[in-house]
């Protein structure tokens, strides 16, 4: 009898324990509603410190440093220490460490699943915001797989085919239209309007994007130029062409309509682009125009969602040298500083002496797109040397950062590898 009540008070205990486990994990670790997740090649600490005196001094703090979880990322690729766009994009894109050269499809060839198609299936509302092109690497590493990233029209043909995406803004029509109506391609289709024949909203100007319902009914593309949108010193107040805040911003009001939450994929591409082209200071400018998406996102989506800023690769190796003044801020921080040296250095690039070492030529840039010219016209290049000469810069051996806040983020922390991203944002999916 006395055996028999201690095997029923037992049992009944284990029942209690699987309940209070069961209700604890539905109810009390509940998944994070919204998912945002930034990328950025500028993540790195120096250009983070850069970033910080170049906005407001020494004192000044931004909005990256007040998030409360923070890691070192090894980034190395497949094949490579260092890895390129492709490779970086895809090992965050579906936690596989693919081959440089590589999007989202491993040694075999066999295509990957991304974060987007996994939280399309989980039945989260997906978005993709780029201040890129739609078919530059990056975002295309969260559609598409293949080994030629650099060929647009074809990451376009997959956009419109499959992309796992309800709501994408960004630039890069050229690849999407016939050169009919002034686009780049050749073969007569214009995919914009497949976009709209497959249901999908579109808009072209800031104003069609700030007037566009919250409550859709189906899928939304914005694509506001021909190429890559204007960087931030380019912004036009009033202009027709939204800012990456602006993007935004409302991409979490229309995607937060969703009853089952959504995932939000942030590409600040302005970075890597400027950086491979050696112009430093419109570099600073791009990293204070990310950190305040950084700020509108955590305003706008709440502090129960889980975001998380990543940087991919750096390219260029940027450096700000010398004695600033605690107070120095902004044009203080540019040109030569006070002991008469340069106050931005690069490790490659264009702004390479032209009586230097022999000039690398690089087929492609670090983002997949044609090498900028050398020296531009205008430019001081001795304002901001390279210690060797390039097409474009490349891609240096640099650990970058991550950092993190919401449901989830308390995983981030030490060395991690950039794969780990990916398994943070499944585990919440």
């Amino acid at each position: 009898m006395k055996l028999r009540n201690r095997l029923l008070a037992l049992f009944c205990l284990l029942i209690f324990i699987a309940f209070g486990v069961f209700f604890f994990r539905t109810w009390v670790v509940q998944k994070p509603f919204g998912m945002i997740l930034f990328l950025n090649d500028g993540l790195s600490t120096n250009l983070v410190t850069a970033a910080r005196l170049y906005e407001g001094g020494a004192t000044h703090r931004l909005t990256v440093e007040s998030f409360p979880h923070l890691a070192l990322v090894r980034n190395a690729s497949g094949d490579y220490a260092v890895p390129d766009a492709e490779a970086a994009a895809s090992a965050i894109a579906t936690g596989v460490k693919v081959n440089n050269r590589a999007l989202s499809v491993d040694a075999r060839g066999e295509a990957l699943r991304s974060l987007l198609t996994l939280a399309r299936d989980a039945g989260r509302a997906t978005g993709l915001v780029t201040t890129g092109s739609l078919t530059d690497p990056t975002p295309a590493a969260f559609y598409a797989n293949g080994t030629d990233a650099n060929d647009a029209h074809r990451l376009a043909e997959a956009f419109v085919k499959d992309a796992p995406v309800d709501l994408a803004l960004g630039g890069g029509l050229a690849a999407f239209t016939p050169e009919s109506k002034g686009g780049a391609r050749k073969d007569g289709r214009d995919l914009w309007l497949e976009l709209r024949s497959k249901g999908y909203s579109l808009v072209r100007t800031k104003a069609e994007l700030e007037n566009t319902p919250a409550f859709l009914t189906g899928p939304m593309a914005g694509i506001f130029s021909d190429g890559y949108l204007p960087y931030a010193s380019e912004l036009e107040s009033g202009g027709q062409q939204p800012s990456l805040s602006d993007m935004v911003r409302r991409a979490i009001e229309i995607l937060q309509t969703n009853a089952r939450g959504y995932l939000l994929v942030v590409d600040c591409a302005a970075v890597s682009r400027l950086a491979g082209e050696n112009r430093g200071d419109q570099v600073l400018a791009e990293m204070v125009q990310f950190d305040r998406a950084l700020e509108v996102a955590r305003r706008y989506a709440g502090e129960k969602t889980l975001i998380v800023a990543v940087g991919k690769h750096e390219v260029g190796g940027l450096t700000l040298n010398g004695f600033p003044l605690k107070e120095d801020r902004g044009v203080a921080l540019l040109g030569t500083n006070a002991s008469g040296f340069p106050s931005l250095t690069w490790s490659t690039g264009p702004n390479g002496r032209s009586d230097g070492p022999p000039k690398a030529t690089l087929g492609i840039a670090a983002d997949g797109s044609e090498p900028a010219p050398l020296h531009p016209p205008g430019r001081d290049v001795s304002a901001e040397p390279a210690a060797f000469r390039a097409d474009y810069a490349i891609p240096t051996a640099r650990d970058m950062l991550m950092v993190g806040s919401g449901p989830g983020s308390e995983t981030i922390g030490g060395f991690m590898e950039n794969t780990a991203v990916f398994e943070l944002f499944k585990q919440q999916l």
